[in-house]
């Protein structure tokens, strides 16, 4: 008999038992755990778990099998057959650097997700996508125009099948409409000098103060801008030689590989939602 394998995320309040009702679910079923992890939040009493595995079922069989579960531990869970890529729309405005590094790490195999299309509000890189054999979509936006820009975008997701939306430096904030829309599949990614450093030049902002740390974040979009969920964050150290232009470079580095991690582990069912933070179980 033939076996696919899925990946299986949940949360529920804390308490005995949970464990043991999931791994029995799925001996029963003739399934087999190839992964397992999992973490109690002592302060929330919520549970998260994931759990990659082999069934002879089909997903239909077990998301039947694990609804009939949930309601006994006040489950919520997710299910998804690995072989299905998820289908991503990458933003974009004017900087190239983190959408050139998320096309190439598809092309060379090492982000295993579909990239559905790319969106902008400017025509710049449209060649750049384009070389890669991707749709490239125009929508300009003005003040006015907002609303009906929008929902271009939503139109895309829907046609496109999008299971995330990737913010790539994508400059213009997100309506609260759109945010609530994207809830939990939207990730944007942002220099972590914020809030400390707003506006034009942040990089020439810190080189002023003399930084010694440069970050960048990717979080989940919500409506307060760039305040949303963490997922992950990386640094890399300067020192006082290293000229604005230096920092600036260095920091599309570090935003490139805090992007590329947070859409791998999202995509990979590794990222869970626990209130304002998040439970990553990274490999």
């Amino acid at each position: 008999m033939t076996s696919a394998e899925y990946v299986l995320t949940l949360s529920c309040p804390d308490r005995p038992g949970v464990v043991a009702a999931v791994s029995g679910l799925l001996a029963g079923h003739g399934g087999n755990i190839i992964e397992s992890q999992q973490f109690g939040d002592r302060v929330e009493q919520r549970f998260f778990m994931r759990v990659q595995f082999a069934s002879p079922l089909s997903e239909d069989e077990l998301r039947a099998a694990f609804a009939a579960l949930a309601p006994e531990f006040g489950m919520e869970f997710e299910l998804r057959d690995v072989a299905r890529k998820p289908r991503v729309l990458i933003m974009v405005s004017k900087f190239d650097h983190c959408l050139n590094d998320l096309l190439y790490r598809v092309r060379s195999g090492s982000l295993d997700i579909e990239i559905a299309g790319v969106a902008s509000n400017h025509p710049d890189l449209r060649p750049l996508t384009q070389s890669y054999g991707i749709d490239y979509h125009h929508l300009p936006i003005t003040p006015e125009t907002k609303g009906r820009q929008e929902a271009e975008v939503l139109a895309l997701v829907e046609h496109y099948q999008v299971d995330l939306v990737v913010l790539a430096r994508y400059m213009q904030v997100l309506s609260e409409d759109l945010c609530a829309k994207l809830a939990g599949r939207a990730i944007n990614i942002h220099h972590s000098f914020l809030p400390s450093f707003k506006g034009a030049k942040p990089y020439h902002q810190a080189h002023n103060r003399g930084v010694k740390l440069i970050g960048a974040t990717a979080h989940y979009v919500t409506s307060h801008l760039d305040e949303g969920p963490i997922i992950e964050q990386e640094v890399a150290r300067v020192n006082h030689s290293h000229s604005p232009d230096d920092l600036a470079a260095i920091g599309r580095d570090v935003e490139c590989v805090a992007l590329a991690r947070a859409v791998r582990w999202h995509c990979e069912q590794r990222v869970l939602l626990d209130g304002h933070k998040t439970v990553v179980f990274p490999r």
